[in-house]
């Protein structure tokens, strides 16, 4: 009695299911779907019954006619001496051409004597997990440089020039382009940019240009189809598609060929672009950020890099200062990474001697803080415990240092008292002023807003200690 009642009731159970369903045929005809696949599709149930399951182009299928084996049953999953995969994480194509990675798990029905009747699919939309899974990447990149401005380490008047205007650049969906040299953290501001903006819930996809070649370059920004080249085995979303809603960080931009830089073009003017082996065009939202350490405008006159793209992606230029140029930030890097290492290492190694603190604020550090973070963690490998000291740094540092003439002019403060000394600062600054912020902050370079985030930092009272 009661199987009779759920019989009746079958098409209002598999409407209840969270997955989506469908039933095909032995011969691959689509003949019943859910209401969660046309959901999760877009495809409706008369969109599809009566039509070829190959028309969602699981790149997971494997077809009769790719091979000898297969002369009976024209799909695998049918054939029971050589059946096809019953589990498998794929890629299928929506209604509006789009790729959705799914978990799918099929199922062959069969009749009494064991012939295969057909065949029931469910399957899972994943694209969130995919989702969750490069954030978790992207954010375990970032635990080395979770303090300072969104992970940038920086006190110094140049560097918070930089901080207010990734402040502003983040509710603006306009490009940006960082410029600076190799070390200076162009990722690290490319980050702040997100995060800062009203796209942080959404995707962040960085990407360094200079990594593929021309091929393997465009297959990752725009995504293939199956079978598109020699070992397209399986459908690929690109890039631009995954960080659809978000933003995108295109790295060493200034090294993309000149045929990747026609389809930039095209999506920064219509939103558009093709997957490579299909002329389906394909719908993105994304702000793109990049960064160079190249003369772009140079590449443009040497006609290697298209000057239609520069004037598109140099909205809003954010320049980053080479580390000599921002010598005073030198002692709270040092200080932030030798915390950093004594928790990695265990060792306890306090600080500098004055001698090292003097050697790296006259050095002129070409691979700017990439380099000074290396040149810490070798001397955490070389010291045993105390100070660092010029024997524990590397040989090409200490034979090659190149002396500025800049840092003798910088008094070289100790390294476990640089909030102290900030906080003094600041007090000085107050009391010349009377307490008014904005001319504390033209005393001290810094902005009106840092002046306040300090003084709620260090707990100093205007009225009882500062205003006259």
């Amino acid at each position: 009695m009661l199987g009779k009642k759920l019989h009746k009731y079958w098409n209002r159970i598999i409407n209840t299911m969270h997955e989506g369903l469908i039933v095909i045929a032995a011969d691959g005809t689509i003949v019943m779907a859910n209401q969660s696949f046309e959901l999760l599709t877009g495809y409706t149930s008369s969109d599809i019954i009566g039509k070829s399951c190959t028309m969602l182009e699981c790149d997971a299928c494997e077809l009769a006619i790719k091979s000898e084996k297969l002369q009976k049953w024209w799909c695998a999953l049918f054939d029971p001496d050589h059946p096809g995969i019953k589990q498998c994480r794929c890629n299928l194509i929506k209604k509006d051409g789009t790729y959705m990675p799914v978990l799918k798990n099929a199922t062959v029905l069969q009749d009494e004597r064991g012939n295969p009747l057909g065949a029931v699919e469910t399957i899972t939309d994943v694209s969130e997990l995919d989702r969750l899974d490069q954030e978790v990447a992207h954010l375990s990149r970032q635990l080395d440089s979770e303090d300072g401005f969104y992970g940038i380490i920086g006190t110094s008047p140049i560097m918070q020039q930089v901080f207010d205007i990734i402040l502003k650049v983040g509710t603006s969906d306009a490009p940006v382009i960082i410029y600076g040299e190799s070390g200076t953290g162009k990722e690290l501001v490319a980050n702040a940019i997100h995060l800062s903006g009203h796209r942080k819930d959404k995707a962040y996809v960085p990407f360094n240009c200079a990594a593929l070649n021309e091929s393997l370059l465009e297959s990752e920004l725009f995504g293939h189809a199956k079978g598109s080249f020699t070992g397209a085995y399986q459908h690929r979303i690109g890039r631009f598609e995954s960080a659809n809603g978000g933003d995108i960080f295109l790295d060493e931009i200034g090294d993309i060929p000149l045929s990747i830089q026609v389809k930039l073009l095209r999506i920064l003017d219509s939103k558009e672009f093709e997957r490579v082996g299909e002329q389906k065009r394909i719908n993105t939202d994304v702000r793109i950020i990049t960064a160079t350490n190249k003369n772009l405008e140079q590449l443009v006159a040497q006609n290697k890099f298209r000057e239609d793209l520069f004037f598109r992606i140099n909205i809003i230029p954010i320049f980053l200062p080479p580390l000599r140029e921002r010598v005073e930030d030198i002692p709270v890097l040092v200080n932030t990474f030798i915390q950093r290492l004594m928790s990695k290492t265990g060792k306890n190694i306090t600080g500098l001697s004055q001698e090292t603190m003097e050697s790296f604020m006259k050095y002129n550090w070409p691979g700017n803080i990439r380099e000074l973070k290396g040149t810490l963690e070798y001397a955490f490998v070389i010291a045993e415990k105390g100070l660092i000291h010029i024997r524990h740094l590397p040989r090409k540092f200490t034979m090659a240092q190149s002396i500025t003439g800049r840092a003798d002019s910088f008094a070289v403060p100790q390294l476990m008292n640089d909030k102290s000394s900030q906080k003094d600062e600041l007090i000085n600054a107050l009391r010349q002023t009377n307490g008014n912020q904005s001319q504390a902050a033209q005393i001290l370079g810094i902005n009106r807003v840092t002046v306040w985030n300090r003084i709620k930092k260090y707990n100093i009272n205007l009225k009882k200690n500062i205003v006259v």
